[in-house]
């Protein structure tokens, strides 16, 4: 019987560690840096980098840690009760022509799903709440802003009943664009649709990984879960 084949390591052909990788990949996405920001404050540290080898290493390995984030986090929602998700549409500009993109996060601000569109209308959000459904299954609530497309996709899709709507309702999602937006200006905008759907999907599971609360726990509980957190992502692809 042929013995089972160990998977191939991700970092077999770079020369540098994959623990400089991953605190390079943290830095880039996680903060509002640029790429030249991220290779001075690495020099200061004695690691001497190019900027453009930044953005090869978020643009190889980003997806791949956020797959891994996203694969450990979804098993283990998808055993929740009383799941409550809020979604909502913000513009992003590329190129002077205005695209949407789709979040969906739960009652705990941890967004789910990001899906970028060049139209707002019911055929976007039908993929989009298809493409949320299908990965994290079924939710109690949806809670949506006035937007019409949202119950005619909804109605396609049956769940229209669990769909509610208020004044206030859903600032939730609406606090979740702020790191992005913060993350888009210090990059200078997008400039393909391609590249803005590939990051604010290794965004969201990034700002998930390491989102701790700290405003509802003390200091000391922070800590220990912002230690976890950090011994989690340096297994990352290991």
């Amino acid at each position: 019987m042929p013995r089972p084949r160990k998977p191939a390591n991700p970092f077999r052909y770079f020369h540098s560690s994959p623990e400089v990788i991953r605190l390079v990949v943290m830095m880039y996405v996680r903060f509002p840096l640029s790429l030249r920001n991220v290779e001075d404050l690495l020099f200061e540290r004695g690691i001497d980098i190019c900027h453009e080898t930044v953005r090869l290493w978020w643009n190889r390995f980003g997806p791949m840690f956020a797959a891994d984030i996203r694969r450990q986090r979804v098993s283990r929602m998808r055993g929740f009760r009383h799941w409550r998700w809020h979604v909502d549409e913000v513009y992003v500009k590329i190129n002077g022509e205005m695209h949407y993109l789709w979040r969906a996060v739960d009652q705990e601000g941890e967004i789910l799903e990001s899906y970028v569109t060049r139209k707002r209308n019911k055929a976007a959000a039908l993929r989009f709440l298809k493409r949320a459904l299908k990965r994290h299954g079924r939710a109690e609530v949806i809670v949506t802003d006035g937007l019409r497309s949202y119950p005619a996709a909804m109605r396609e899709l049956g769940n229209e009943q669990r769909r509610e709507m208020g004044r206030h309702a859903n600032n939730r999602v609406e606090n979740s664009h702020l790191p992005f937006r913060r993350r888009e200006r210090a990059m200078l905008r997008f400039r393909q649709m391609k590249s803005l759907q590939k990051f604010a999907s290794v965004h969201a599971s990034i700002h998930n990984h390491f989102s701790q609360e700290r405003h509802l726990v003390d200091r000391q509980t922070y800590k220990r879960r912002r230690l976890a957190a950090l011994a989690e992502w340096q297994s990352l692809a290991s």
